[in-house]
């Protein structure tokens, strides 16, 4: 009895003290989520690096080959019977040459080196995009889904209400056993899609959590729902849609770019074929019958069988490569940007179609409802149907203002600029 009173007092000891802990609560609009993420995104920052990486790289191109010395001396002088001997009857011979980079080899891999550099900055850009537009959307989906978690709440709370008036009613003979039942299999049946929004609103705050850095933090979007519900997607025309998106989209930067590193290294792989010089100087002081002798040095390889055929041939195939890839972006953009639009048009007129108050007028008749089923002026069916209608047109509703938000997101991404919800 001791041991086992001794056991459970370590135990409500150790489980007592670590109780559950509640998520912070973070209440942020677009604009701060956005300076958040840029500051603490931990795929952006490794980009950023890789981006001053290959401005380095630049600065490494740009130098010249260093200057090679040489000096040799004889082990062992037979004349005078020393070793190593370094006086000025040995054998003395330092020397120096210089490599000398010939049909502007150098010049060549500067400007790969800057372009190489371009390509970083674009990868970092797009991936800048991607992570933007996945945070955006994120954040409108959350906000949208709160809202439609704050009706299933309210209902929630107003059937358990009614169930627990009802069950007292029912000890009292006063009400069915048939209508608790209704109310309750109702009230199952609402916690249980409630269940399933919360799962969808969790799985988008941990993404979006995971873009900010922000773990044990639960994010509240703060969004100005007047400024997308007024946006109209007309204000910009098809054509303004496209230039901006020839002018700013990084993918298809990315595929110039590749295509001009691609045709960069071809020019250098044809240099790599005519040989380089190297030039240098040697000063003998006894080992030639020309006493303290003052030479100079030239050489070069002779491309009699390595003319860098291999290489030159595959940077042909890559540039064929780089233009294929270019015509497939370049299609692909301007077909986004077209059903970007599309989309956009498509929500914006069908969101224009309600009846901007009804919702307001459905929150007012809900509650009146509700009272009069309390004191049962209307029936137990004409409130449960009116009850799911009105959850579904809310869950309808959210979910039309959440589309409209994320067409205006999708038009931005695929243009590249941020026309909407800025």
């Amino acid at each position: 009895m001791i041991l086992l009173l001794l056991f459970l007092s370590i135990s409500e000891i150790c489980f007592g003290q670590a109780p559950n802990k509640v998520p912070d609560t973070l209440r942020v609009t677009l604009t701060d989520a956005e300076q958040l993420f840029l500051q603490k995104n931990l795929l952006l920052l490794a980009a950023k690096y890789n981006v001053e990486a290959q401005r380095a790289f630049v600065l490494q191109t740009k130098l010249y080959p260093n200057p090679y010395l040489t000096y040799t001396n004889a082990v062992y002088n037979s004349i005078n019977k020393k070793y190593f001997d370094v006086g000025h009857q040995s054998d003395n011979t330092p020397g120096i040459s210089q490599l000398i980079l010939l049909a502007g080899k150098r010049k060549k891999q500067v400007g790969m080196a800057e372009t190489g550099s371009l390509l970083a900055e674009d990868k970092y850009l797009d991936l800048l995009r991607t992570l933007k537009f996945t945070l955006r959307s994120d954040f409108f989906s959350t906000y949208y889904l709160q809202q439609t978690e704050k009706v299933f709440l309210k209902e929630i709370d107003a059937l358990k209400k009614i169930l627990s008036a009802f069950q007292s009613q029912l000890d009292k003979g006063n009400i069915s056993k048939t209508e608790v039942v209704r109310v309750q299999a109702q009230l199952y049946a609402l916690q249980s899609e409630y269940n399933d929004l919360k799962n969808s609103i969790n799985d988008n705050e941990s993404e979006v959590r995971t873009l900010l850095d922000s773990l044990g933090i639960y994010v509240v979007p703060v969004i100005d729902t007047t400024k997308i519900e007024s946006a109209d997607p007309l204000k910009y025309t098809l054509n303004n849609l496209l230039d901006s998106a020839s002018k700013n989209r990084t993918d298809l930067k990315l595929a110039r770019h590749s295509l001009m590193l691609s045709n960069q290294n071809l020019t250098y792989q044809k240099s790599l074929a005519v040989p380089d010089i190297t030039l240098g100087t040697m000063f003998t002081q006894a080992s030639n019958f020309i006493p303290n002798e003052m030479a100079y040095a030239f050489g070069l390889s002779v491309p009699l069988f390595n003319r860098n055929q291999g290489n030159i041939k595959s940077a042909k195939f890559q540039i064929k490569s780089y233009e294929a890839n270019l015509k497939s972006v370049q299609l692909q953009y301007e077909e986004n940007v077209y059903r970007a639009w599309e989309k956009a048009l498509t929500q914006y007129n069908l969101f224009q179609s309600f009846d901007k108050n009804f919702s307001h007028q459905f929150d007012q008749l809900a509650r009146s409802v509700l009272d009069n089923y309390t004191k049962r002026n209307i029936g137990l069916l004409d409130f449960l149907n009116f009850y799911e209608s009105y959850k579904q047109n809310t869950v309808q509703l959210n979910s039309i203002r959440s589309d409209l938000a994320n067409s205006y997101e999708n038009i931005n991404y695929m243009t590249g600029t941020d026309f909407f919800n800025k």
